[in-house]
């Protein structure tokens, strides 16, 4: 019997084909991101068994866009950028599990497959999409300069129909970028059951993971506009704008190695 190698899928004799390396992973990012409130029944009716609402503001919603470079700790593929430049967009609300506040991504889209697959081992719920954000530069001939004035416009797409739209016009410098997505993130992490009919999952847990690493530029906040649209195979407008909190942008450099489960879901 061949032995097989690679630390995801697919496994080969040599290991060279597997979608994405071992952690530590390593990330630099640009992050846009607007906060808002909506009705926090929306929020509640996305916090599986064992998480319950955050005690405050549990309505909260952070939707945010990031422009990322990431790679492995041998850093090839930044040679190769076509395997390590790729865009996201996700939603992230706060919950609670045994009196700890944590931040939980409930939407996210992507537009690389080996960003789907880090996702499937980071329990987050990751999807195909198209993200698009106004790049910084130090010279705003056909960029937005990070400063007071600066004006970041974003979109998100998926199935071929948008499903948001955002700007955000910086005012001043904020000794944070945000309140929503600021704490350790809590996932579930399954494995649906396979036989014929059967109900369940195979594998469930409850697992933290946070930034082994991060670095961050000075965060900037100002105006925001959101508006989020409706599709037929997706639901982030369930997550109704009712009020409009803030935007924000940050560079950002970030290390994951890992987490740890909260919870075994199934025996």
């Amino acid at each position: 019997m061949s032995e097989v190698r690679g630390f995801f899928y697919p496994r080969t004799a040599t290991g060279a084909a597997s979608l994405v390396p071992p952690p530590p992973w390593y990330y630099s990012g640009d992050l846009l991101t607007v906060e808002y409130r909506t009705d926090p029944a929306r929020v509640a009716e996305l916090l599986p068994h064992p998480l319950q609402p955050a005690e405050e503001d549990p309505g909260a919603v952070a939707l945010i866009w990031a422009d990322w470079q990431s790679c492995s700790a041998s850093r090839e593929e930044l040679l190769d950028p076509v395997r390590s430049q790729y865009r996201e967009a996700f939603a992230v609300v706060r919950c609670s599990f045994r009196g700890t506040t944590y931040s939980r991504c409930v939407y996210i889209w992507v537009d690389k497959d080996f960003a789907v697959l880090r996702g499937i081992h980071q329990g987050y719920p990751k999807k195909l999409g198209s993200m698009w954000q106004t790049r910084p530069h130090p010279f705003p001939h056909a960029a937005a300069r990070v400063g007071p004035g600066g004006v970041f416009g974003a979109t998100l797409a998926s199935g071929d129909r948008r499903l948001a739209e955002a700007v955000v016009t910086l005012r001043e410098e904020s000794p944070t970028n945000g309140f929503v997505n600021a704490h350790p993130m809590a996932h579930h992490r399954f494995l649906p059951a396979v036989g014929r009919g059967a109900a369940g999952d195979a594998f469930a847990e409850l697992i933290s993971t946070s930034a082994a690493s991060f670095e961050a530029g000075t965060a900037w906040r100002g105006d925001a506009e959101l508006r989020l649209l409706p599709s037929p195979t997706e639901e982030l407008d369930r997550l109704c704008v009712d009020e409009v909190v803030g935007g924000y942008f940050r560079q950002v450099g970030v290390v994951w190695d890992g987490g740890a489960t909260l919870e075994r879901l199934t025996p």
